[in-house]
């Protein structure tokens, strides 16, 4: 009966009549805009749906932990795209980047035969700035990334494992303040702000053997503005923790990563670090390392720039 005066009323008013035509005729499908909103909306739905199903069918299979304290696939070292806190200082000139970024496990799922699954989140923020005089240091450009990622770790004994790591993620970048010229009213090295946005999929496969952890990775970016920018990334590294020359306070280490990536043509990134970590080498700690950077920009901003530079960084693993 209610609802049926809900009906009544509803088109006895030519205002919520309105309304609702109005309403349905800006948001019409045949505009872009929305179509494409409704494929992330769908893809985000679809993402969702399976997590859920994912969820009630291993509740009844295996134990389970919701926020568990540490990561169930620990960051590899010379990947640019992982969680940091700290900052890298350029030696060749006098750029630094601050990075604020973590990734959070929410919930693990532990399954009979060693070996676990595991779903989190990543929030992501890499920052470069400029050394001036007077201790300032004006940001230049900032890159936010956002997303989800699944994980699986198998152990086949205390000091072999494999596994793998999937991530959905946005990334969208701008130009900050500290790169216009106020005096001259313009955008500094003739760079001025354009649209910077993508949203893709990672798949990092690894292998670890005693404290040599090697991986592949494929990256697929399904959404990119500059169209021009190439849709498809492919990597390989390694990092290795010599727990030889170290003890349970500190432990030397050795990293590489390896991207191929580009605009018209692919070209390749390439990162090495070399340092000494504090605390446990598979776990939460602090790293003092060199770092040697060379290919495309790390910053969408200026994803057409090469760069090769030497750096100091210093990072927390929160």
């Amino acid at each position: 009966m209610k609802n049926e005066k809900l009906i009544m009323s509803f088109r006895r008013s030519p205002r919520l009549r309105n309304l609702w035509l109005h309403q349905f005729k800006d948001f019409s499908p045949t505009e872009v805009g929305l179509e494409m909103t409704n494929k992330k909306v769908n893809l985000l739905f679809r993402v969702v749906l399976c997590l859920f199903l994912l969820t009630s069918i291993s509740n009844a299979q295996c134990n389970y932990e919701l926020f568990p304290s540490a990561l169930n696939i620990q960051p590899f070292t010379a990947n640019i795209l992982e969680p940091k806190a700290g900052f890298l200082i350029s030696a060749d000139n006098n750029k630094l980047r601050l990075d604020i970024s973590t990734s959070r496990d929410i919930i693990h799922w532990y399954q009979r035969g060693s070996s676990t699954i595991s779903i989190g989140a990543d929030l992501f923020t890499f920052t470069r700035l400029r050394s001036t005089d007077d201790f300032k240091f004006p940001v230049e450009t900032i890159d936010y990334l956002f997303g989800i990622n699944a994980g699986y770790k198998k152990y086949l004994s205390d000091n072999q494992e494999y596994g793998l790591r999937f991530r959905l993620s946005h990334i969208s970048t701008h130009l900050v303040d500290g790169q216009f010229d106020a005096l001259s009213q313009k955008w500094r090295e003739g760079r001025e702000p354009f649209v910077y946005s993508k949203e893709f999929i990672e798949l990092f496969p690894y292998y670890r053997i005693e404290y040599l952890r090697a991986y592949i990775g494929f990256t697929y970016i399904f959404h990119i503005i500059p169209k021009e920018i190439k849709k498809v990334n492919l990597q390989l590294g390694f990092d290795y923790f010599a727990t030889q020359f170290g003890n349970d306070f500190l432990t030397p280490f050795i990293a590489y990563d390896f991207k191929l990536n580009g605009i018209e043509k692919f070209v390749g990134n390439n990162i090495i670090s070399v340092g000494i970590k504090f605390g446990d080498w598979k776990s939460k700690g602090f790293s003092l390392y060199y770092s040697y950077i060379s290919g495309k920009s790390i910053h969408g901003q200026l994803y057409d720039l090469t760069e090769n530079y030497s750096n100091i960084g210093f990072n927390f693993e929160l």
